[in-house]
Order: C-alpha cells, then sequence, then structure tokens
C-alpha cells in the first residue's frame, strides 16, 4: 500500500479534540503508536466490551449531551504541510480518511442516487462528549448518527494489534471505511429502518445489529476495491498502489474481531444469541462481497436469507 506523497492532505476533515493536554496527532497519537508486537494486557476488558456490542461500529450510547469539546488542529495541521507527511502515520491517516470520503462523493449518488455528505472523525483521549452521549475510550471507535461523526481514541490502534492479533497497516484504512459505511447508512437511512425493525421485534435485535455490521464490513471493502482510483481536491491520486496482500490484511482484521472469535478469546463457548456484529467468516465474506464486486449496492445484508441467525 503506497501513499501519493503529491497528495494533498485535507486536515479539515479531522477534529483533534484532546485538548491541549494531549497535543496533536504527532505527540501521542497516530505516530506513537506500534503496528506490531504481542502481549494481552487488558484483553480481557476489551472483549467484554466488544461482546456487549458498543465497540467499533454504530453507536446510540443514550444520553444527551454532545460535540462540547473544542477541537486544535494545530499541530496537526503543520506536521501535514512538511515533507514526507505521508511517512507519518497520523497524516497517513487522515488521507485514509480523505480517500474514504472522496469515494462515497461519488459512488454514493451513482449506486444510490443521494449526494453524499461527509462526516467529520473526532480524535479523543479517554472521554469525549457527543450527540449520542458521553463515550469513554472502551466504547472503541464508533459512528454516533446523531450528529454524524465518527470517534476514535487512537490507542484503539494499539489495542488492534497487540490485543487482537491484527497488526497489518490496513487494518487502520479498515477500521476507518467501517466506520463511515456506517455513515452512508445513515445518509441512506438504513441505521434508522433498521432500530425500527429492532423495537419492532425485540427477540430480532441482535440479528438486525449483526446485518448492519457486516454491511458496514462490505462497504469497508467496496471502498478498497475503488481506493486507487480516489484523488484529492486538485485531481491526485491519494493511493498509488493497493496490494493484494494489503487486501489480506482487511481480511485479516475483520476475522480477528468476529463475535465468535472474540467469545474463545475470551475464554467461553460461542454464543450466536449474543452475536451483535457477525461471525468472523462472515465478516470476511461480506468484505469480499464488497471488494469483489466493487458494487456497495451489492452490499444488502438486509436482504431476505442473506444473514441469518448464528452466522
Amino acid at each position: 500500500m503506497e501513499l501519493n506523497e503529491k497528495a494533498e492532505i485535507d486536515t479539515s476533515q479531522v477534529e483533534d479534540v484532546r485538548g491541549s493536554g494531549g497535543g496533536g496527532f504527532g505527540g501521542g497519537g497516530f505516530g506513537g503508536l506500534p503496528i506490531g508486537g504481542g502481549g494481552l494486557s487488558g484483553i480481557i476488558v476489551t472483549v467484554l466490551l466488544l461482546l456487549v456490542g458498543g465497540y467499533f461500529g454504530i453507536n446510540n450510547l443514550g444520553g444527551g449531551g454532545g460535540g462540547s469539546s473544542s477541537a486544535d488542529n494545530t499541530k496537526l495541521e503543520q506536521e501535514c504541510k512538511q515533507q514526507n507527511a505521508t511517512e507519518q502515520l497520523d497524516c497517513r491517516n487522515v488521507l485514509y480518511i480523505n480517500s474514504i470520503q472522496a469515494y462515497w462523493a461519488t459512488e454514493l449518488p451513482q449506486a444510490f442516487g443521494k449526494p453524499y455528505e461527509k462526516a467529520t472523525t473526532r480524535v479523543f483521549a479517554n472521554r469525549v462528549s457527543t450527540g449520542c452521549g458521553a463515550a469513554d475510550s472502551g466504547v472503541g471507535p464508533f459512528y454516533c448518527p446523531a450528529d454524524n461523526k465518527v470517534y476514535i481514541d487512537l490507542t484503539f490502534y494499539q489495542q488492534l494489534a497487540r490485543e487482537l492479533g491484527a497488526p497489518g497497516e490496513f487494518a487502520q484504512p479498515y477500521v476507518l471505511a467501517h466506520e463511515y459505511g456506517h455513515h452512508v447508512q445513515d445518509l441512506l437511512g438504513t441505521e434508522a429502518k433498521m432500530r425500527q425493525a429492532q423495537n419492532t421485534n425485540p427477540d430480532q435485535a441482535n440479528l438486525e445489529s449483526v446485518k448492519l455490521e457486516l454491511q458496514a464490513d462490505c462497504y469497508a471493502g467496496a471502498w478498497a476495491r475503488g481506493a486507487t482510483g480516489t484523488t484529492d481536491a486538485k485531481g491526485n491520486k491519494i493511493f498509488t498502489s493497493l496490494s493484494d496482500s494489503d487486501i489480506q490484511e482487511g481480511i485479516q482484521t475483520a476475522g480477528q474481531i468476529g463475535d465468535d472469535t472474540l467469545q474463545q478469546r475470551n475464554g467461553g463457548s460461542v454464543n450466536p444469541a449474543e452475536f451483535t456484529h457477525g461471525t468472523s467468516a462472515d465478516r470476511q465474506k461480506w468484505f469480499r462481497v464488497g471488494y469483489d464486486t466493487g458494487d456497495p449496492a451489492k452490499c444488502d445484508t438486509f436482504a431476505p436469507g442473506a444473514v441469518k441467525e448464528g452466522d
């Protein structure tokens, strides 16, 4: 996976709300996080949070109050204007966001006949106020439909690499593409219909959640297929290459965060009744559907029989 060094990094699509004490992205952000490594410290807590369904997906946290944190992108802007900025993990991740949103700006009207509206990614540390309520780092990356923002504490990437067994670099854009998939669902009304279905038939609430999450995986795969065709505001390509090994890293990441895999890693038995995101096999399958077809319209996990309980 290679990013174009000439691509313009649009930092306006990101808000750093960690405060003056947290610094910019470069000081304790993406650049300070290791990509590989081992270690299992904190994994039980992490997995328990994953299993309750508030982790790595869409989140209506409950409660009001949101968006009061002030952003300061000063350090980020300075860093991403420097030479070789694409070698810095913080700036690389901004470019991933730029690519994902450039993809949907073109693809959403073509595939679904609706205009795309950009969503900001808010980077926080420890706790954050959102339109869906207060959240802490334990919730993991999520999309809040109430304020149309993606939220992430960057230490999640450390957990993803060290604790969940997904150290590949492509794991990071996969995570972001999944969250922006939820934004697309919000724009299309899919998320609202899913919530209505959950309220109408509470016994199928987890299955509806699985369908939503698998569709976001599929949308991530569709973006991956079109990533090398995305450009910045000046028409410069954002990616110069995306290899089969990169796609395999995305598939590996999907496999490491399936409900069944996480339940087993936590020392328990597989319980399909508690699935909220789908099995490892299904998460990999739907990412591949998106990637192989390159068509987000093929990501209809809500079609009859597309996803069954226990998948």
